[in-house]
């Protein structure tokens, strides 16, 4: 039996957010926080020094996003146990995690005894996303991508523009534009503009 606590490092810009997740792992015999990181360059910093068990990372921050936290520390240290947390739910932002490199997306609404397990889970070498959104991902799994600039349509479309404007922004005809338009509410299975934007929103391809 391994007695020493797991050690974890928390990197997220909201002091509150950070002193809860301590309060939580400081109450547990088994783990502790051993660094606490305001932005995505610091935890890179400190994960570096620290050499953590797990590392929680909030995604929106910053200097470095979750994502691009995640990738400078993968790339400097392979074995590296990482994990998002966030307010975002969606299967698309999952997704990408996984791509950057987590082996866990946590929820900030579903905090403290899904914390705590899922650090001990990480910690034992295995992955961790709640169930909501491995079901998210499982329904999605196989289905065609959003292309870049599918995400660009989309997300013009979601602040309002009109066609002509998009073609006009993006250097593109309006027939190219509705092109575009058909593609995106095929893949996400929309009925129009409007719920293509829902949709999106939800899966996490755009941010409003």
């Amino acid at each position: 039996m391994n007695d020493k606590p797991i050690r974890v490092l928390v990197a997220d810009d909201h002091p509150l957010m950070r002193e809860g997740i301590a309060a939580v792992i400081g109450s547990q015999a088994d783990m502790e926080v051993v660094g606490e990181a305001a932005d995505g360059q610091e935890a890179v910093i400190l994960h570096r020094s620290l050499r953590p068990d797990v590392t929680l990372v909030d995604l929106q921050m910053p200097r470095l996003n979750g994502m691009e936290t995640i990738q400078a520390i993968r790339a400097e240290s392979p074995q590296a146990c990482l994990a998002i947390l966030t307010t975002f739910r969606g299967d698309a932002r999952a997704m990408q995690a996984i791509k950057a490199g987590a082996q866990g997306y946590l929820l900030k609404s579903a905090l403290r005894k899904e914390l705590t397990d899922a650090v001990r889970q990480l910690a034992a070498g295995h992955r961790y996303f709640p169930p909501q959104i491995a079901a998210e991902l499982a329904e999605h799994l196989g289905q065609e991508a959003l292309t870049v600039r599918e995400l660009q349509v989309l997300e013009l479309i979601a602040r309002g523009h009109a066609n002509k404007q998009i073609g006009a922004g993006l250097g593109l005809s309006e027939d190219t534009v509705k092109g575009h338009m058909r593609s995106i509410m095929d893949k996400l299975g929309a009925n129009n503009r409007t719920h293509a934007v829902t949709i999106g929103i939800e899966r996490g391809f755009i941010e409003i």
